[in-house]
């Protein structure tokens, strides 16, 4: 066995000089990361945390009491996301669980939280799970295994009784897709034993093994309605949007009484922290506690429960000034199994000796270098030394980025560049090209997610406030008002000044191709009147079908004078840049990052004065492009 000899004093330090790792702020855990196959661990990092959460899972088997809560909080930058990655992680690799994660940054509109948690929910179970399929698919092979075992009548079964992995791969697309009684058997079997769960639900998750079906019945668990068509093959009924804040949280505690059936069940809240206000002036973290409360309350859960743990993640005033101090029992409810949340601590010495050890060995091992010190240029007790000053993990990565540099350089700098092909790049830069995979990785997902497109959009405008964009010059952006009336269809205004006119361009993004969806924006965007618009603007899937007469002739009615309205097509190319600025803004704090930083590198690399879809939204329609586009989409 070969042993490495250590590098050369001069290549070591020109690599310092070249290149600072730690300003790529990869132990920075994101919301994102949660779902990532790897995960930058420090195990000893707030160990005691996790530790209880566990304890408190395999306890739930043989307790009394089947569901319980959670509460933690922790300072900015203590590693509260790291902590929910890696109980995620340890589900994924070590426990039977399913996890529903719950950032509450997603929570976009207050007054709809039961409707958006549904989505949430899942969002969550269409992750791959610890078997190599979703958690959606997991669940269905549990159910389908259960109908077998009731009812060995079911032959087509018999012979795909395999891993969970090998049910989804194989024959069993193929039987559901060509036989629909065999739906049918299966749903009824499930049905007698479970009375308190709704057919249909059931027989949407077993739909979610196969591949034709499965995004389909995952978008009717969902909440949102699928085409007349596909919901009359799939034999699920449709709801009315008025219909849908009112049976989502039904819709959840079924989902999850059923789920606990077969597995424990963890669901995590996070990011509760903002300045919105619902209708009746509650906070963010006041609306989701009370949604915890609720699910507390209500879910009712049969003798075979496997366990219910929410878990609520929060800065410590947000406790102490904002749930802390609710009636009703509310704190209880939160943090049932603790009494008093949990509280995370600072890293120490060790375990900032551990995680600069990870980072630079990654940073040497790209470059072919072995250190004399894994820490080097830092010694093991500059390191242990910041973990007597209670600093959180962030402020130990800016403190190495400051530090990161060779007292007494002797190598030039400009020829170690090119020797090592290194180069110093936006703080930003790397960040960004992290999230385009992520995005291209969940990019079927993310398109169909109307409220992450629209947040992409709205963010990317405001950063070119001020600057004209093809023949508009862009001066503010506005909430669409009446919001009542408007129900979120318009997603925001554009404002500005277009050859000395004022021009007020509405945008609603349908991403979806839900007919009703597309139609319900449009009904909104030929009101140019009671929305005080100009022009309106509809970014909706490039592939919509619907059979609809008064849609078309709304659509017409946009395209045509005097509305001169658009349709604009959602093209996965034009708006995955888009998406990867919005996940690194909303994650900028984790990143030590601030928003002049960001918008600065969107501007350096032209990322929205030159994305076609920015600009096409606020292009003047012409005439032939606008006829174009009604004969093109199909009705």
């Amino acid at each position: 066995m070969s042993i490495s000899s250590n590098s050369s004093i001069e290549e070591l330090n020109a690599a310092i000089q070249t290149h600072n790792p730690f300003l790529d702020r990869g132990a920075a855990v994101r919301i994102q990361d949660v779902w990532e196959p790897e995960f930058f661990d420090i195990p000893t990092l707030n160990a005691h945390a996790s530790d209880a959460i566990f304890q408190t899972i395999r306890q739930l088997s043989s307790s009394q009491a089947k569901v319980t809560s959670i509460a933690i909080t922790g300072e900015q930058g203590i590693g509260k996301t790291h902590l929910i990655s890696r109980i995620r992680h340890l589900l994924l690799n070590e426990d039977n669980a399913l996890f529903i994660y719950a950032s509450a940054s997603n929570f976009s509109e207050l007054n709809l939280i039961q409707y958006q948690f549904l989505q949430i929910l899942s969002h969550s179970l269409n992750q791959i799970g610890s078997q190599g399929i979703s958690q959606w698919q997991e669940l269905a092979v549990d159910i389908l295994i259960e109908a077998y075992t009731s009812v060995n009548k079911l032959g087509q079964v018999e012979k795909i009784i395999q891993s969970p992995k090998d049910i989804v791969a194989n024959q069993f697309t193929y039987v559901i897709e060509k036989n629909n009684s065999f739906i049918d058997s299966l749903t009824s079997v499930i049905s007698k034993s479970k009375p308190n769960i709704d057919p249909d639900i059931i027989r949407a998750i077993l739909l979610t093994l196969s591949e034709n079906h499965a995004a389909y019945a995952i978008k009717w668990l969902s909440g949102n309605d699928l085409s007349e068509a596909k919901a009359a093959e799939l034999r699920l009924p449709n709801h009315s949007q008025e219909e849908r804040e009112a049976q989502a949280f039904d819709f959840v505690l079924q989902i999850l009484s059923l789920i606990d059936e077969y597995r424990p069940l963890l669901v995590c809240f996070d990011e509760l922290e903002g300045v919105t206000l619902n209708n009746a002036g509650a906070t963010k973290a006041q609306v989701v506690a009370e949604l915890v409360k609720n699910l507390f309350d209500s879910l009712t859960l049969s003798s075979r429960s496997h366990g219910v743990i929410i878990l609520t993640v929060m800065l410590p005033d947000t406790w102490k000034l904002q749930i802390n101090t609710l009636p009703g029992g509310l704190p209880y409810r939160v943090s049932a199994a603790t009494k008093d949340p949990i509280e995370l601590k600072y890293i120490d010495g060790d375990s900032i000796v551990e995680l600069v050890t990870v980072l630079l060995n990654n940073f040497y091992e790209t470059l072919n270098l072995v250190p004399p010190d894994p820490v080097y240029p830092f010694t093991e007790s500059q390191l242990k030394k910041l973990g007597k000053q209670k600093t959180t993990i962030r402020q130990v990565l800016q403190w190495c980025a400051e530090h990161f540099k060779v007292p007494d350089a002797t190598i030039n700098v400009h020829e170690a560049k090119d020797d090592l092909n290194l180069v110093e790049a936006h703080p930003v830069e790397a960040l960004f090209n992290k999230e385009l995979t992520t995005v291209e990785e969940s990019l079927g997902n993310l398109l169909q997610d109307k409220p992450t497109v629209a947040a992409a959009l709205l963010l990317c405008f405001f950063t070119v406030i001020g600057k004209t964009l093809d023949q508009l010059e862009v001066e503010r952006i506005d909430k669409v008002e009446p919001q009542g009336a408007n129900k979120g269809y318009i997603d925001f205004k554009i404002l500005g000044k277009e050859d000395e006119q004022t021009v007020k361009i509405g945008v609603a993004v349908t991403p979806s191709s839900n007919g009703i969806e597309f139609a319900n924006g449009l009904k909104r965007l030929i009101d140019y009147q009671k929305f005080d618009l100009t022009r309106g603007c509809l970014v909706s899937s490039p592939e919509i079908n619907f059979a609809d007469i008064q849609a078309e002739e709304n659509l017409t009615q946009l395209l045509s004078p005097p509305l001169s309205g658009k349709l604009v097509p959602l093209e996965a190319e034009h708006i995955k840049p888009l998406l990867a600025i919005l996940s690194i803004y909303s994650a900028r704090k984790d990143y030590g990052l601030s928003k002049e930083e960001i918008f600065d590198f969107v501007d350096q690399k032209k990322l929205v004065v030159e994305n076609e879809l920015i600009l096409e939204i606020v292009k003047p329609a012409s005439a032939q492009f606008s006829n174009d586009l009604v004969n093109n989409v199909e009705l």
